[in-house]
């Protein structure tokens, strides 16, 4: 019997950073694209896993920059072998593959970050980030000069894009001269190119740069110019503590904790989750000292309105074309917002 424990132990531990487990444990799996220092996307998911370590009873494990398609189905695939009783994957691009593996091991509950594909034992999950991009947006237009403002863009999928879009409406309802120039690096996480990016649009005048990636090495380039610039996933400031002017930020343990305790009270159902500001899950991050006071009222301000229920895409909504989007007093739905693939007036850059 301790040679079987110890074996089943020494087993869990290759590959995988595992922490110590009983027979008795619930063990929840998760599963990182980039690694977890990145101070960016799997960091803050790694702060909400570490949230579930305070559980009496689960024990938690991760596999961190783990490579979207083929590779993330062998790291699922062996999780769920190992007879894990909830795995999470974290990355747009781990979707299908999630899929591939639940259909094979139907007691086991799968939750699949960012994506939009279910099955009887696999949900989905993200968060309203754009509400906190809208108010990051706010930010930037109060404060640019030169009424350019850089964007550094991992992929081209609506994720990013309406993130995007909902920066630059913030941005325009602050300063209505605003454009957003895009770059798109195709990575979530490379330090080097992330920054190369950034270097790029500070070069051709942008005076804040703005980011989708996982990195700080935007809000780096930034600090070397002597300009201004607003992170993402969680307060950078660190990093950059004279640009950093604030940044959209994750709280996923919240979610974390719930999910795991439906699994073991047996009332978890494969559903889709969309919370926002109002949940807790996204949120801003604290303003620098470098933002003026009356730009952080007028922003805290509009953040209790969108938790009190107000729209971020609300018409008129004119796409670059100048086409109508979402026409005057009308609120796009969500279908429309998950889907979206244009870039609205104002911004500068194809979606391709």
């Amino acid at each position: 019997m301790r040679l079987s424990k110890i074996l089943t132990t020494a087993l869990l531990a290759i590959g995988l950073c595992v922490s110590q487990a009983s027979a008795e444990d619930m063990n929840v799996g998760f599963v990182y694209v980039s690694p977890i220092g990145d101070a960016g996307w799997s960091f803050a998911h790694d702060k909400g896993r570490l949230e579930l370590e305070k559980m009496d009873g689960v024990k938690t494990s991760y596999v961190e920059a783990v490579a979207e398609g083929p590779d993330s189905e062998r790291v699922m695939l062996n999780m769920a072998r190992k007879g894990y009783d909830v795995i999470f994957a974290t990355s747009f691009g781990y979707m299908d593959p999630m899929l591939k593996v639940a259909k094979q091991f139907p007691d086991t509950t799968f939750m699949h970050c960012s994506g939009f594909k279910t099955a009887d034992n696999m949900g989905n999950y993200f968060g309203r980030m754009y509400q906190a991009r809208y108010l990051s947006g706010m930010v930037a237009g109060a404060m640019t000069k030169s009424n350019t403002i850089g964007y550094v863009a991992a992929f081209p999928i609506p994720e990013v894009i309406r993130g995007i879009n909902a920066f630059t409406l913030g941005a325009q309802s602050m300063n209505p001269e605003v454009t957003v120039r895009v770059v798109w690096t195709k990575t979530w996480y490379d330090p080097a190119t992330e920054k190369e990016a950034a270097k790029s649009l500070l070069d051709v005048g942008a005076d804040v740069i703005a980011q989708h990636q996982d990195s700080p090495g935007p809000q780096e380039a930034a600090e070397e110019k002597g300009v201004y610039s607003v992170g993402y996933n969680s307060d950078m400031s660190q990093f950059a503590p004279k640009a950093h002017l604030t940044a959209p930020i994750w709280n996923w343990g919240p979610f974390y904790v719930d999910t795991v305790n439906k699994v073991k009270e047996g009332t978890w159902k494969a559903e889709a989750h969309w919370p926002g500001l109002a949940d807790g899950i996204v949120d801003l991050a604290p303003m620098s000292d470098m933002v003026p006071k009356e730009v952080q009222d007028k922003v805290m301000a509009k953040k209790e309105a969108i938790i009190g229920g107000e729209k971020v895409f609300m018409g008129p909504i004119k796409d670059q074309t100048g086409a109508e989007k979402v026409a005057a007093g009308t609120a796009m739905s969500d279908p429309d917002m998950l889907g979206m693939t244009w870039f609205i007036q104002g911004v500068i850059g194809t979606t391709e």
